[in-house]
């Protein structure tokens, strides 16, 4: 009998225990989770979305701004329609949104919420509610507006939903900048009812949204405009594919204009292929031809290698590389000359010679002060750069092929940022677009970026009048500016692919800044494989000093008194 009882006892003591230990778990170790799950069930939290900050040109006008758009949803509990008020609510729904078939389909869901149609302006928001449709409501969401367009796209990228949904900046300045336009989103905790309907005397707990800053840019607008209109018109005077013109500020590194063509309008992006989003200024390698010998040269200048009258002494005929001969591209040549002469007639064969004078490790290293193969820094998203091979791998072809712009790739973001070193007297200026934020009205702009002395004032300046003289006396002397001096260089590159050149297909070039003596704008523009000529002193140059001449009018640059000769 006793033993029974201590059993019984035992029984009722694990028992209680068992219920202490699941008491405990319950109450304290789960408690976290039940009280979230116990919240969950008559209160609501919700996202409460930032205004996105616009982005502005130099004169503070809006490249980037947003509308007030709403979303129209429906609660499939309580939506109620007539056939004369569904015909009402379907005329002014956007044909696109497929409000229909979404109601359609998802009828007799259990769901409490569901989206019908995003990007309603205020007007057509009104109008609906005059219909007093039961279920139907509306959320504020904004819309990104894009004013200028195109001209503008591949500066300004867009903003697109990513994987969870969210608002996201994708290329360019919305990409790069993402996290400051973006701000921080708010959030509404409120209770509700068996309903979900928000009960007016409960708890409700606001954490206001903070608005994405102002972002301020270099761009300026006329600029812009000048060199869309211009590049526009050039596509189909020179029969070109595509082309592209970068505009800097020479003194800043400041990014005033970049124009790529065909492009796409950001506010549209969705019409368009995503292979074309990418800027191609800085994302998209190329062969710059001739216009790279300003790079090799001035580098020669800069180790005296060689001097402005230093005489090639193998001008005088093709020159024999590993056992090939290399060649002119026209079969011409020019023994005895010096090398102004050798960038005034884009002498390849006297650019081998300079490659020779300067050898290989110190050419291959200015290559790589001059910013080649590494990123500029620009601070638009999508920047890349082709890589350049290591040292070792650099055979004699390659080594001379590269000093006339052949057999290495560049972007053409890094092709001006490297040319502008000279217009600024040897110093390297990293390019930016923006310049500042903009926040409760207060602008605080960006310190300057620190340049970098890749070569010195003295050959900067050898190289420009060599430049000049080569605007002056060579081929492009016919689309000069009367009384403007401007230090620039042609390039005419074939377009490798799959392993070999195309004999067909070429990228015209021509790059320089002016005025020379006080440069105020470096240019560069491309074109991609024109059909009324493959030169670039016959379609890129006088686009060049076309967009040039307007430019001089507009930055009321007064004409050269003392212009370099």
């Amino acid at each position: 009998m006793n033993r029974r009882l201590q059993w019984i006892k035992l029984l009722f003591v694990g028992w209680f225990l068992f219920l202490v230990i699941r008491l405990f778990y319950w109450q304290v170790i789960k408690n976290p989770e039940l009280e979230k799950d116990a919240r969950a069930q008559y209160g609501s939290s919700d996202i409460i979305p930032a205004p996105r900050g616009e982005i502005r040109s130099a004169d503070g006008f809006p490249l980037v701004t947003n509308s007030q758009k709403y979303l129209a949803f429906i609660d499939p509990h309580v939506f109620r329609l007539d056939a004369d008020i569904s015909k009402k609510l379907f005329d002014l729904l956007p044909a696109t949104s497929g409000a229909q078939k979404i109601i359609t389909e998802n009828r007799g869901l259990p769901l409490n919420w569901l989206p019908i149609a995003h990007g309603l302006s205020p007007d057509t928001k009104a109008r609906i509610e005059q219909l007093q449709v039961p279920g139907l409501g509306f959320e504020e969401e904004q819309d990104r507006i894009y004013p200028e367009g195109s001209p503008s796209a591949y500066f300004t990228g867009f903003v697109g939903k990513n994987e969870t949904g969210d608002m996201q900046g994708y290329f360019g300045l919305e990409g790069y900048w993402d996290r400051i336009l973006s701000g921080k989103p708010g959030k509404l905790n409120q209770q509700l009812d068996a309903y979900n309907r928000p009960i007016v005397i409960g708890d409700q707990n606001i954490i206001p949204p903070q608005p994405g800053q102002n972002l301020i840019t270099s761009v300026d607008r006329s600029v812009e405009y000048i060199v869309f209109k211009q590049l526009e018109a050039g596509l189909v005077k020179y029969q070109a594919k595509s082309g592209t013109v970068t505009v800097m500020d020479s003194k800043t590194g400041h990014l005033l204009a970049m124009v790529s063509l065909p492009g796409y309008d950001p506010g549209h992006f969705t019409d368009y292929p995503p292979d074309i989003y990418k800027n191609p200024i800085v994302s998209e390698g190329y062969e710059p031809g001739s216009t790279f010998k300003t790079i090799v040269m001035s580098s020669a200048l800069d180790a005296g290698a060689v001097t402005p009258q230093t005489i090639c002494e193998i001008c005088s005929g093709p020159v024999q590389i590993s056992g090939d001969y290399l060649r002119s591209y026209n079969n011409v040549y020019y023994p005895g000359c010096n090398m102004s002469d050798v960038i005034l007639h884009s002498d390849n064969i006297g650019m081998v010679f300079v490659s020779r004078k300067l050898g290989k490790e110190k050419m291959l290293a200015y290559i790589r002060k001059f910013g080649f193969g590494q990123l500029t820094g620009v601070d638009l998203q999508e920047e890349s750069t082709p890589v350049l091979r290591p040292d070792n791998q650099w055979y004699d072809i390659d080594w001379a092929t590269a000093a006339f712009g052949q057999g290495i790739a560049v972007t053409r973001l890094q092709m001006v940022t490297a040319v502008n070193a000279i217009a600024n007297g040897g110093q390297l200026i990293p390019p930016r677009v923006a310049i500042g934020t903009e926040v409760d009205g207060k602008i605080k702009l960006f310190p300057p970026v620190k340049a970098k002395k890749v070569i010195s004032a003295e050959a900067a300046a050898l190289m420009t009048r060599m430049m000049v003289n080569a605007v002056n006396h060579g081929e492009v002397r016919y689309y000069r500016v009367p009384g403007f001096s401007v230090a620039a260089k042609t390039g005419t590159a074939q377009i490798p692919i799959a392993g070999h050149y195309d004999p067909d297909k070429f990228i015209a070039s021509f790059i320089g800044f002016a005025p020379a003596a006080n440069p105020k704008f470096t240019m560069l523009v491309t074109l991609n494989h024109p059909q009324s000529s493959p030169w670039g002193s016959t379609t890129a140059a006088p686009l060049w000093f076309g967009i040039a001449e307007k430019l001089f009018r507009y930055f009321q640059i007064p004409p050269d008194s003392s212009a370099l000769h």
